[in-house]
């Protein structure tokens, strides 16, 4: 596999420009590439030191930069959180990494009140810019499963992105790093250790918002995100066994998200399924079927819907958890009682 190889020595760097990364390791290049050419880049959070942090997060980033940049801290994501944002008030961009997004609630004021509003409470003589690294849903360690992206998405001045291959997350890292507003940067754990991607690792950072179109069809929109894109992909495949071609789109950013693509795709198909491993009643995905059928129900195009997400229940462990989270299976039949249902209102 190539790798990228630091003489801590000479602080020479060689990098293999292509390299096969897992996806942890493309947002761990992603924040050593933006570490090397800007010293106002610090990183903090706990274990993320000497231990190399959780899942393997940062290593080798204390080696690289040493103490002053990779910071630990004590077990208090409401002071870590205000740490960081109060250090980008004077000119340093922090990386702010809280654990697991289960303890997001702990910063919750930093979070809410303080990031996303400073801005405008100081009519833009400040802007705190920061990065929120977290870390959602099943994965391979079977804790911390709970997934809280959507309360952060109702809330204007901070970004929200999620992304679902090892390409997308090292350029919406670096992304992430560049924007002058807080982002909140979200990775699904069942993704972390998975398939590995050949990562470019001259291309530009990926701009916050655009999604991209992972699979072309004309029957069904299919809208997924974070770890929700492979069994979705995986579906389509599956319906176009049935002869139903589906396009998915993978949205990568939830806040802001692309309007415009997935409208467009929904003026063709007619049809739209959105699916993510958060719960699905008052989901991301109800604001993606809203926001289209506002647009496209003046217009007088009939759109058929469907919704795939988390039962309502918190996460359980063990081997209950399957029961709640979506699954391959209820994607396809939601594809099949989407098309089914569609078509028949079309024939009536």
């Amino acid at each position: 596999m190539n790798q990228v190889k630091t003489s801590s020595a000479t602080g020479d760097t060689t990098v293999a420009r292509q390299p096969r990364l897992t996806f942890a390791q493309a947002v761990l290049e992603a924040i050593r590439t933006e570490m090397q050419a800007d010293s106002s880049i610090f990183y903090l959070g706990q274990d993320v030191g000497t231990f190399g942090g959780v899942m393997q997060g940062t290593q080798g980033l204390l080696e690289e930069f040493g103490p002053q940049r990779i910071l630990e801290t004590p077990i208090s994501e409401s002071s870590m959180t205000g740490l960081g944002l109060g250090a980008s008030l004077l000119g340093c961009k922090p990386i702010v990494e809280l654990s697991f997004g289960e303890f997001l609630p702990a910063a919750m004021n930093q979070l809410i009140n303080q990031a996303p509003n400073l801005h405008y409470l100081s009519a833009g003589a400040v802007t705190p810019r920061a990065v929120i690294r977290t870390r959602m849903g099943d994965g391979p360690y079977g804790g911390h499963p709970q997934d809280y992206s959507v309360w952060f998405c109702h809330t204007p001045g901070i970004k929200v992105v999620m992304p679902a291959t090892p390409s997308d997350a090292y350029g919406l890292m670096r992304a992430a790093i560049h924007d002058p507003a807080p982002v909140l940067f979200i990775e699904s754990m069942s993704l972390s250790h998975g398939r590995r991607e050949v990562v470019d690792l001259d291309a530009p950072a990926l701009p916050i918002g655009p999604a991209a179109v992972a699979r072309h069809g004309k029957d069904l929109t299919l809208v997924a995100y974070g770890s929700q894109l492979p069994p979705a992909l995986r579906a389509a495949d599956k319906a176009a066994e049935q002869g139903i071609d589906v396009e998915v789109i993978d949205l990568r950013s939830l806040l802001p998200w692309d309007e415009d693509t997935v409208i467009g795709s929904v003026r063709k198909t007619g049809r739209l399924l959105t699916v993510h491993e958060a719960w699905k009643a008052f989901g991301h995905g109800a604001e993606v079927i809203a926001r289209v059928l506002e647009v496209l129900g003046p217009e007088n195009r009939p759109v058929q819907v469907a919704r795939v997400g988390a039962r309502p229940v918190p996460i359980p462990t063990g081997p209950l958890r399957k029961l709640v989270l979506p699954s391959l299976d209820d994607i396809l039949a939601a594809i099949l009682r989407c098309t089914s249902a569609g078509a028949a209102a079309h024939h009536a």
